[in-house]
C-alpha cells in the first residue's frame, strides 16, 4: 500500500468521493428527503477527520495525505468558483425591481429576522471558549453566525424547486424573486466582514477597477457570439476571483461579483442549466468532500450538536416567523408565508460556502464550522417532507400570480 504513487492515492479518493454518497442515495433511496447534493455533503463529513478518521486514523490518513488533500482542493476551488459563478448570473433583479415593494418587504424580513435570532445565538456561543475564530473580532463572529442563519442557498433552491415542480409556477418565480434580493445582502454583508482596513486601499483598488473593466465587458459581451461569452466569462471569473483574493476579500467574493455583473439573457438558458448540473455531477462532490475534511469536534461532539440544534432553531423559527410578518404586511392567503418560509429556509451549498470563507479567514474555528454544516444540512433536509404537503393543499396558491 505504501509503494502506491501520489496520483494513484489520488485517485482512490476520488473513487471514494463519488461511489460512497451515490451508493447510499441510490440504494436507500433517500431522494424525498436528502437529494444527492445532500448525501454528497453527508458523506464529506462522514469522511472527514471527527468520524472516518477517529474510527481509522492510519487509512485516513493514507488516503487524504497532504499531497492528495492540496490536489483535491486546487479541484474544490475552480468547481465551487463557477457553481457560485453561475448563481451569480442567475440573479433575477430586473423582476426583483418591478415588484420592488413586495420583494423588499419579504427578503428583508425573511434575511433580518432570522439574522437578528443568528446573531443572538453566536452572542451566547460567546459565552464559551473554542467557538470564536482567532483572528474575528466580536461583531464579525457575531455578524456571520446571524448572515449563516439568515441564508436561502439560490442554486438548491432551484433544484428542490424543480422536483416538486413548482419553479415555473408564478409563487416559484415569486419566491426566486425574493432569494435574489437575499442574494445580493448576503454577498454585501460578507464583503462588509471581510473588511481588512489595514488593506482598505487595495480593496477599494479593487472595487473600482471592477466597476470600470465591468462596464467595458458588458459593452463586449453585447457584441460577441453567445459561444465566445462563455469563454469570456470564465476569463472573467479568473480575473475577479483573483483581484478579490489579492486584495483580501476572498475569491468566492470576486465569482459572485463576477457573475452577478452579467446578465443572464446573454447565454441560452438550457445549456445555462445543464451547466449548472455538470458542475455538480463532475465536480461539486470534490468540494462537498474538501470541506468534510475540515470539520472538528474537539469542543466535543455534544457540544457541536447542541450548538448545530440552537442555530437551527434560530434560522428556521426565524425565517418562519420573518415570513409571516410580510405575510400580514402583505395580505397573503392563509398558509401561503408558510410554504414561502420553508422553501426559503433551503441552505446547503451556498451556507456551507459562506461557513467555508469565515473559516478561511480566521474567524470562526472549525468546531462552528461543523456546528454549522450540520445546521445547513439538517434545514435543507427539512423542506421537501415539509412542503410537499403543504403543497398538495395550497394548489390554488401555486397557480395564482402576484
Amino acid at each position: 500500500m505504501q509503494s502506491m504513487s501520489t496520483t494513484e492515492v489520488f485517485l482512490v479518493a476520488m473513487l471514494i468521493i463519488f461511489t460512497v454518497p451515490y451508493l447510499i442515495w441510490r440504494l436507500a433511496r433517500t431522494d424525498y428527503f436528502a437529494p444527492l447534493v445532500v448525501v454528497q455533503i453527508i458523506t464529506g463529513i462522514l469522511l472527514g477527520p471527527g468520524v472516518l478518521g477517529a474510527a481509522f486514523p492510519d487509512y485516513h490518513q493514507f488516503v487524504f495525505n497532504p499531497a492528495v488533500i492540496q490536489s483535491l482542493n486546487g479541484v474544490a476551488w475552480w468547481g465551487v468558483m463557477v457553481f457560485v459563478w453561475i448563481a451569480g448570473i442567475e440573479l433575477d433583479l430586473h423582476q426583483a425591481w418591478e415588484h420592488r415593494k413586495e420583494s423588499g418587504i419579504t427578503a428583508g424580513l425573511a434575511l433580518g429576522v432570522p439574522l437578528a435570532f443568528g446573531s443572538v445565538a453566536a452572542t451566547a456561543m460567546l459565552m464559551y471558549p473554542g467557538w470564536i475564530g482567532p483572528k474575528a473580532l466580536t461583531w464579525q463572529f457575531v455578524l456571520g453566525i446571524g448572515m449563516a442563519c439568515a441564508v436561502t442557498a439560490l442554486p438548491i433552491l432551484i433544484l428542490l424547486m424543480e422536483k416538486i415542480e413548482i419553479l415555473r409556477q408564478p409563487i416559484g418565480q415569486r419566491i426566486l424573486r425574493y432569494a435574489s434580493v437575499d442574494d445580493i445582502l448576503i454577498w454585501g454583508v460578507l464583503a462588509l466582514i471581510l473588511m481588512d482596513w489595514e488593506r482598505v486601499g487595495r480593496q477599494l483598488g479593487f472595487l473600482l477597477a471592477f466597476l470600470v473593466v465591468g462596464y467595458a465587458l458588458r459593452k463586449l459581451m453585447r457584441r460577441i457570439p453567445e459561444r465566445d461569452r462563455w469563454y469570456c466569462g470564465l476569463i472573467w471569473l479568473a480575473v475577479c476571483g483573483l483581484g478579490a483574493d489579492w486584495s483580501g476579500l476572498h475569491y468566492m467574493v470576486g465569482a459572485f461579483l463576477a457573475g452577478a455583473s452579467m446578465d443572464s439573457d446573454w447565454f441560452d438558458q438550457q445549456q445555462m442549466d445543464a451547466l449548472r448540473g455538470h458542475v455538480l455531477l463532475v465536480v461539486m462532490p470534490v468540494f462537498f468532500l474538501s470541506t468534510g475534511l475540515r470539520t472538528d469536534w474537539r469542543v466535543g461532539g455534544a457540544a457541536v450538536f447542541v450548538a448545530a440544534a440552537v442555530l437551527l432553531v434560530a434560522s428556521v423559527i426565524g425565517k418562519l416567523i420573518g415570513t409571516h410578518i410580510a405575510g400580514k404586511i402583505l395580505k397573503w392567503q392563509p398558509g401561503e408565508a408558510s410554504l414561502i418560509g420553508w422553501l426559503l429556509q433551503t441552505k446547503a451549498l451556498i451556507m456551507i460556502i459562506f461557513a467555508n470563507v469565515l473559516l478561511d479567514k480566521q474567524l470562526i474555528t472549525s468546531e462552528t464550522f461543523t456546528a454549522l454544516l450540520l445546521m445547513a444540512v439538517a434545514s435543507t433536509m427539512l423542506t421537501v417532507p415539509v412542503v410537499t404537503p403543504k403543497l398538495a393543499r395550497m394548489k390554488e396558491i401555486v397557480f395564482r400570480s402576484r
